[in-house]
């Protein structure tokens, strides 16, 4: 018998109940992919019934997910900042905490407008040069990562945004394709530290290279900040995010680079300590 949206979708929640947090809403995105149709569109038309191709893509998709694997990596696209980025499992999944960075740079930008040079480290799915260049008309960024991979898939949002003028892809260990001067360097960097990553679902499928900060967390934090503090522009802004637990260690680290500095680190959304910042 023909499966329709609405028992497709009953069905999809309950199967994906112990998988995601939210098993109906995933239901719905994955079905409404497969379809290629608005979830309004789901709603509104609870009764049309399925092809046997649709079925199939369903099925496979909602296996996929109940094994764990993140609803992101099958549509191949997420959205950042209010934009839609294509993501693969080369790159973490651009995540909210993230948006406070973004944020914070944009509303600094906008206080300064002759500062208009800035730099990535780590860009993988160049969800912050985007959203930053896209939201900052006249902003040069300078974007750079290990992962070729990762470059493929930062060049394709790139693309995607019609920002090939102001965002320049480089391949680079930390900083050191990136000479600077900027006004403006961000960062997302490894920075789990190894002893708690294995415990985390998200290393099941997101990139161990993107994850991984080493014994202590701070393996690229340290050498990147070292690399950062000759070249940051005077007057400069440096926001990277951090784990919560260094927060003392980035506090210390960055104090004695930037003596002069003011320096704090803002919390997330859910009051954990989450984001450098350092204003030379």
């Amino acid at each position: 018998m023909p499966l329709t949206i609405s028992t497709a979708l009953k069905e999809g929640r309950e199967r994906l109940a112990a998988a995601g947090e939210d098993p109906g809403g995933d239901a719905q995105v994955w079905l409404a992919h497969v379809l290629g149709r608005p979830r309004a569109g789901l709603l509104a038309h609870p009764e049309d019934e399925l092809t046997p191709e649709a079925l199939a893509s369903y099925e496979a998709g909602l296996a996929r997910l109940e094994s764990g694997e993140p609803l992101a990596y099958l549509l191949g696209e997420w959205e950042f900042y209010g934009l839609m980025l294509h993501v693969s499992p080369a790159v973490l999944i651009p995540r909210p905490e993230t948006e406070l960075l973004v944020e914070t740079g944009l509303t600094w930008l906008a206080a300064h407008p002759g500062r208009r040079a800035a730099a990535d480290v780590g860009t993988g799915s160049g969800c912050i040069p985007v959203a930053l260049a896209a939201n900052c008309p006249d902003l040069q960024v300078w974007a750079g990562d290990i992962s070729p991979e990762a470059l493929a898939v930062a060049a394709a949002n790139v693309a995607r945004h019609g920002l090939a003028e102001r965002v320049h892809m480089l391949h680079s260990d930390l900083m050191a394709a990136l000479p600077g001067p900027y006004d403006v360097i961000t960062a997302n960097l490894p920075y789990i530290p190894a002893a708690r990553l294995p415990d985390l679902p998200v290393s099941r499928w997101e990139p161990a290279l993107a994850l991984g900060g080493g014994e202590d967390g701070l393996r690229f934090i340290e050498p990147f900040l070292q690399q950062a503090q000759v070249r940051l522009a005077s007057g400069g802004l440096l926001l990277a995010e951090i784990d919560a637990s260094l927060e003392g260690d980035v506090l210390r680290l960055a104090g004695g680079l930037w003596p002069e500095a003011a320096i704090e680190v803002r919390p997330d959304l859910s009051g954990l300590p989450r984001l450098l910042v350092v204003q030379t």
